[in-house]
């Protein structure tokens, strides 16, 4: 018998739009004589199904089912490609914890701290996982430039801490800019975080769990055309995402074990996409992504397939896992 899967997409953040390309891939690929797939649309306003003839139908919070044609559909597992709040920040997890239906991302205590850029690098950092010199500031705080500026240096990053897809980042040169890029990281979130800027290569590493196995994916480099991996980089053409990447092979087994290992400390499930510059050959973590973008252009879908799994293997093991 096929099992009813709900792929949940959209969600309460500037990322909803990249999640319903997400979503939607992942309901064209998803193997249909395994499975009965219904697109579930997440937002503040609403929670519904949308059929294929894009009819809305209304989703019953309680219990997480629908109704159609008077008949109540349940759900055998959560697929989920939220970016964003709700779906990657343990909200939608706990909830699904406590209807105790599967879902195929983390546990939610892990999507909150990992969707929280400066506790996850806080954690990982006493395992010896190196990150950028960082200054933290809440919404409200003082801004104190010249002590921001000794403690990071010039240039740096200053970036919404609880955020993605490159929403509210910004490269800052000048002591005069610090201002603006700080109201706009605070556009999207109440807390900052801002980086010393790091010079090296960035690669990109997806490590999933596979047909019951942690496994590291093909290693991607990013390449951009703009000063940063910004919005325009990674959703517009603006860069080159190389897979397998230029580096040597001390570099790779070097990041595959630190993406590994922070994977198993963490006790993750399902699929994660971490961020790391190298340095004089060493990784740096700059963040690791819980929901990645699962579009046929996005990142971990490539390098999945680099490694021979197609989509619909890739999602069908999410399920599969899941299901467990």
């Amino acid at each position: 018998m096929r099992k009813n899967i709900a792929i949940i997409m959209g969600g309460y953040s500037s990322e909803y739009k990249i999640s319903l390309k997400s979503g939607n891939v992942v309901y064209d690929y998803l193997d249909k004589k395994k499975f009965n797939g219904y697109r579930i649309h997440i937002f503040r306003e609403k929670w519904v199904y949308v059929d294929d003839d894009a009819i809305e139908h209304h989703v019953n919070r309680h219990d997480f089912s629908i109704m159609i044609h008077g008949q109540t559909i349940r759900f055998d597992c959560v697929f989920n490609a939220i970016h964003g709040t709700p779906g990657e920040d343990g909200l939608m997890q706990a909830y699904f914890e406590l209807l105790g239906l599967p879902q195929t991302s983390c546990d939610y205590y892990q999507a909150a701290l990992t969707f929280n850029k400066r506790d996850l690098l806080s954690v990982l950092r006493p395992y010896g996982i190196k990150a950028a010199k960082s200054y933290y500031l809440n919404l409200g705080d003082p801004i104190d430039k010249d002590k921001i500026i000794a403690t990071v240096g010039l240039p740096c990053f200053v970036k919404a801490n609880r955020a993605g897809s490159s929403f509210g980042i910004s490269k800052v040169y000048k002591k005069e800019a610090l201002e603006t890029a700080i109201e706009l990281a605070f556009k999207e979130d109440s807390e900052i975080l801002i980086e010393a800027f790091l010079e090296g290569t960035e690669v990109s590493v997806g490590v999933i769990t596979y047909k019951g196995e942690t496994k590291v994916l093909p290693i991607t480099e990013i390449v951009t055309e703009n000063d940063f991996f910004d919005y325009e980089a990674k959703y517009e053409g603006k860069s080159q995402e190389i897979t397998p990447a230029r580096i040597t092979k001390v570099q790779e087994e070097k990041v595959s074990e630190i993406a590994k290992r922070a994977y198993e400390i963490l006790k993750m499930k399902g699929y994660t996409r971490s961020e790391f510059i190298f340095v004089d050959e060493v990784p740096y973590m700059l963040e690791m992504n819980t929901t990645p973008g699962l579009t046929t252009e996005s990142i971990l879908p490539q390098q999945a397939q680099k490694g021979g799994i197609g989509l619909s293997e890739l999602f069908e093991s999410a399920v599969e896992e899941a299901l467990k």
